[in-house]
């Protein structure tokens, strides 16, 4: 009974169940019919919209289309008249042109009528002419009694004699005018290496002064029975000259470096205090490294201030050396700078490699470094010195030929005669050579002075300049060209002098008054 009663219940559920779903099912159908048909109706209004709004917007592009046609059919119209009135202008240019060109044309057939008349006429004339020189010939053919060509062959010969005159004077005056301007022009370049190379210079002595702190340090320096003394000399090779002189020793020698070594060690012991043999022999090694490192630098210095690679060390020594040897006054050192230096402008002027003549410049007095130690002139000692450190052939030959010993076969050879000559020979730098230097100044300044309205006068930079003061009531502005120019033919009129001067006119105002 139980069992029935749950399969009918089951069974009952089962038909519950398919009843709702048909239930369901009839529904969602019914329902979806109803929306299909809401969607049909809504289709159909969006679609008639659309075709409103197309034919809406087909209706305004088709206004546009016909705006844009007419504007551009204006636009075309308008270009179309300019074009044609354009045309039209330049038909009428043409025209005109053509116009003239017709009348041109008219003139021109005239003038050619009338320049075939004048030819017509000139060429009777021509052979009237031609009749009547023909006649003139033949009279002065029988007057002179020669022919015609004889006649041209005499002048030919007379013109052509006359011309080689002539030419031959043209080419000695043109010679002689090369010569000047090659004179002159050697003058400028050698006035300008002087005045662009002027090295200082040092009286040449044999002597060298050391000063003393006192009275005292003389017995010291001699020492017990002139020990010490005696030991300096000895070392140095340098005498030692102590006299009246306050405060002070002499030494004397001939040897440059010996009594640099021995000025040296004097101050060197004089500063210490302690003065004995031992202490002496001691200060003397100091001193000579000391003076072979100011001989080394001193070279080294040298090659650097003229430019010069590459020479030999020994060489550069000996070239220290001369730091401390002068000639009539004049540092030979600084002399072999200044002949390099002078060496190589004149060889840049003239077109040709200067560092061969700048280094056989810097190497002419080479051999006074040994003049004091070894036999011979200081040209053969220089000519050995330079062939054993390999120096070149043309350098060699500078050397060997700076003072004419031999003839010069190369222009190196010879600029270095000429800069030797300049370095040596210009005002101030030899002492021999120092008077007459002045009196030229001297002279200078009195010319100067001579001219009226002038207050003062001096002679700067060694004769190359005259500074002149004048007074400024007696001589005004336009005054002062005509004082200089008049100034300078004086000066070139009355002194020998190398270069240049500039006359320097300076007129001064001024204006003094007090306050009370």
């Amino acid at each position: 009974m139980e069992l029935w009663g749950w399969i009918l219940l089951a069974a009952t559920a089962v038909v519950a169940i398919l009843v709702g779903v048909l239930v369901g099912v009839a529904l969602r159908k019914r329902i979806g019919e109803r929306k299909i048909g809401s969607a049909e109706s809504e289709a159909k209004k969006i679609k008639e919209d659309a075709v409103k709004d197309a034919e809406s917007l087909k209706k305004e592009a088709l206004i546009s289309a016909k705006e844009d046609i007419l504007r551009q059919r204006n636009e075309a119209e308008k270009e179309l008249k300019e074009r044609r009135a354009e045309v039209s202008r330049m038909e009428r240019r043409i025209t005109q042109k053509e116009e003239n060109l017709d009348k041109k044309a008219e003139g021109l057939e005239r003038k050619n009528e009338m320049l075939d008349k004048k030819l017509k006429e000139n060429d009777a004339v021509r052979e009237q002419i031609e009749v009547l020189l023909k006649k003139e010939q033949e009279v002065l053919e029988q007057i002179s009694g020669i022919s015609a060509e004889e006649a041209k062959e005499e002048l030919i010969n007379r013109v052509e004699s006359e011309v080689k005159h002539e030419l031959a004077q043209r080419l000695s005056d043109l010679e002689q005018q090369f010569k000047d301007e090659a004179d002159e022009k050697a003058k400028n370049i050698i006035s300008l290496a002087i005045q662009r190379c002027a090295a200082d210079h040092v009286a040449e002595t044999t002597i060298s002064v050391v000063s003393l702190p006192s009275e005292d340090m003389k017995g010291r320096i001699i020492g017990r029975e002139g020990r010490n003394i005696q030991m300096i000399e000895k070392l140095t090779g340098i005498e030692l000259i102590i006299d009246d002189t306050p405060e002070a020793i002499t030494l004397s020698g001939f040897d440059p470096v010996r009594r640099e070594t021995a000025r040296i060690t004097l101050e060197k012991l004089i500063s210490d205090g302690r003065i004995h043999p031992s202490r002496i022999e001691e200060t003397v090694e100091k001193a000579s490294r000391e003076v072979e490192a100011v001989i080394k630098q001193a070279g080294e210095r040298a090659t650097f201030d003229v430019g010069i690679h590459g020479i030999n060390p020994e060489l550069i020594r000996m070239l220290g050396r001369l730091k401390f040897r002068t000639s009539y006054g004049q540092n030979v050192l600084k002399h072999s700078i200044e002949v390099s230096l002078i060496a190589g402008m004149i060889a840049d002027e003239l077109g040709i490699d200067s560092t061969v003549a700048k280094r056989a410049g810097l190497l002419h007095d080479i051999g006074k470094a040994q003049t004091h130690e070894m036999e011979g002139s200081h040209v053969e000692l220089g000519v050995n010195l330079a062939k054993k450190y390999k120096e070149s052939k043309e350098v060699i030959h500078a050397i060997e030929a700076h003072h004419g010993d031999v003839d010069a076969k190369s222009i190196t050879a010879v600029i270095v005669q000429a800069a030797d000559a300049i370095s040596a020979a210009r005002p101030g730098a030899r002492r021999e050579d120092l008077e007459n230097y002045i009196k030229r100044l001297e002279k200078i300044e009195e010319i100067a002075k001579s001219f009226g309205g002038v207050d003062k006068a001096f002679a700067v930079q060694a004769g190359r300049e005259i500074r002149v003061m004048v007074k400024p009531e007696e001589v005004n502005d336009d005054g002062m060209k005509l004082i200089a120019r008049d100034m300078a033919a004086k000066i070139q009129e009355e002194v020998k002098y190398p270069g240049q001067i500039k006359i320097n006119i300076i007129r001064e105002s001024r204006a003094v008054d007090y306050a009370k």
